[in-house]
């Protein structure tokens, strides 16, 4: 049902039931105005018959009364009978009377009158329909003992018809008025509620697809104006709100970006050093395989040139090949020296400065994974005397080894201490994944060797951490149970002054 229907119900009720509230305080009125009117005539001619009565009160003026009342009955078609009636103790007797129906005044009626000796009014029923009745005490003279009243009756069939046809008008005009007023609401509830209230949807549904700019206006400052300047108001509101939550997710947005290149940038420095790595171990393993035979070839050729009896050709054939050999391993030196990573750089740094530069790196890799990170510090750790880089290059190397061994989620704890046993801070990376097992403990740290087969460079994390541990003059020590989780504690010696 739509708010237009409930209305017009609501104002079709209402209005019937007030007009027929109006219409029966107005009929009340009418009924009260013509039985007054009637009351009023039946107590005038009481009154007139009472004073004639009391000045003739002979057989004579009786008779003429008779004579008077029959003239007044015929002349006045509203009058139903006009009596004179005496009662005694005995009995009651008409004393004079006319009328154009027969009654009998019932015997209870006059002695309650007679008894309380004032005037009384009386709804009364003839055989020509209904009336009014008038009993009006004569007052006595002294001596007499009976008590004289004057009888009058009056038709009430007209006033009772004027109330039926009035009841009829107000039915039928209160019909009219209510079809006037429905029709009359039907048409102005477009323009003071349907109009505006589309007017409004409209401007929320504009608001729902994005067009936040467009407002509600205000024409007035009635329920709709206040409606209206409460939506706009609610809008401003939502369109700011809107507009910061923009702001913040387009900063969000690029602390992001800038984080991935961060961890871009970190991830390429890590596999450069992985590959340094790897070329520095292929290179020592080539100068080691390649060095003793290099020199041992050398050594000979140089024996063989101190001989002077040797041909020319030969002699400078020897020459040549030492020559070539001194080359040869110039050139493996100078390939260690380009695979050698760059001398470390130490400086002075706080645990905190630590996290806050390492941990925003891994913001986007916990992102993609079901793991939830521990960080706990203690409050009073000393700064660290070490290369900012190659530190942050170890945590970020256990902590990419942490979340391969949790591919299903899992727990990842950081944490920094101190070690007064040994004199040295302590960070620590612990993760609840599959762990290492126990036979492959003794191989963690050589180079190429992984747990995690796949392609790329392999094996060289915990190699790398080792080296930088050590060029701390640090120590690193592993735990680990399979199904479990494994443990990885890396010590920094405390410093007092850089050195």
């Amino acid at each position: 049902m739509t708010l237009k229907t409930r209305m017009m119900i609501v104002t079709l009720c209402g209005l019937a039931v007030t007009m027929a509230f109006w219409g029966w305080m107005q009929l009340g009125m009418l009924e009260r105005i013509l039985t007054e009117q009637q009351y009023k005539k039946l107590d005038g001619i009481a009154e007139t018959l009472s004073t004639f009565y009391q000045r003739f009160p002979t057989r004579r003026g009786l008779s003429a009364l008779d004579s008077a009342l029959e003239e007044h009955i015929s002349t006045d078609v509203r009058l139903a009978r006009i009596d004179i009636i005496s009662r005694s103790r005995e009995d009651i007797d008409y004393v004079a009377g006319a009328g154009r129906v027969a009654y009998e005044w019932p015997e209870h009626l006059i002695n309650e009158t007679a008894e309380k000796k004032a005037k009384r009014h009386y709804t009364l029923k003839t055989e020509t329909g209904p009336a009014v009745g008038l009993l009006y005490p004569i007052p006595r003279e002294k001596g007499h003992a009976a008590q004289t009243m004057v009888g009058v009756i009056l038709f009430s069939q007209s006033d009772r018809e004027i109330l039926a046809r009035a009841r009829w008008m107000l039915f039928f005009s209160s019909l009219g008025l209510l079809a006037a007023i429905v029709l009359l609401t039907a048409t102005s509830y477009g323009f003071l509620i349907g109009r505006p209230l589309r007017r409004i949807i409209e401007i929320i549904d504009d608001f729902r697809t994005g067009k936040q700019a467009k407002r509600i206006p205000i024409h007035s400052l009635d329920e709709w104006g206040q409606l209206a300047d409460h939506f706009n108001v609610m809008a401003d509101e939502i369109e700011k709100f809107i507009r910061q939550n923009q702001e913040l997710t387009e900063g969000l947005e690029l602390r992001v970006k800038e984080a991935t290149l961060k961890v871009v940038h970190l991830q390429s420095q890590v596999n450069q050093l992985q590959q340094l790595k790897a070329l520095g171990y292929l290179t020592a393993t080539l100068a080691h395989d390649m060095g003793t035979p290099l020199h041992s070839v050398a050594g000979i050729t140089q024996l063989l040139l101190e001989r002077k009896d040797w041909p020319s050709d030969v002699s400078r054939k020897l020459e040549l090949i030492l020559q070539q050999t001194q080359r040869l391993n110039s050139v493996i030196q100078n390939v260690r020296r380009a695979t050698r990573p760059p001398e470390p750089h130490f400086e002075s740094l706080t645990i905190q400065a630590i996290l806050d530069d390492t941990l925003p790196l891994i913001e986007p890799i916990l992102a993609k994974s079901d793991v939830e990170l521990d960080v706990q510090t203690d409050g009073d750790i000393p700064p660290l005397h070490v290369d900012h880089y190659r530190v942050q290059t170890a945590l970020f190397n256990l902590i990419q080894n942490a979340l391969e061994a949790m591919p299903h989620g899992g727990r990842l704890a950081l944490s920094a201490r101190v070690s007064p046993e040994r004199q040295a801070i302590a960070l620590t990376v612990s993760d609840t994944g599959s762990g290492i097992p126990p036979e492959m403990m003794e191989r963690i740290y050589e180079p190429f060797f992984s747990t995690h087969p796949g392609e790329g460079i392999r094996g060289l994390g915990l190699a790398i951490v080792q080296d930088i541990v050590k060029a701390h003059a640090g120590s690193i020590e592993i735990e680990s149970l399979p199904g479990e989780g494994t443990t990885i504690t890396l010590f920094f010696p405390i410093v007092s002054k850089p050195q």
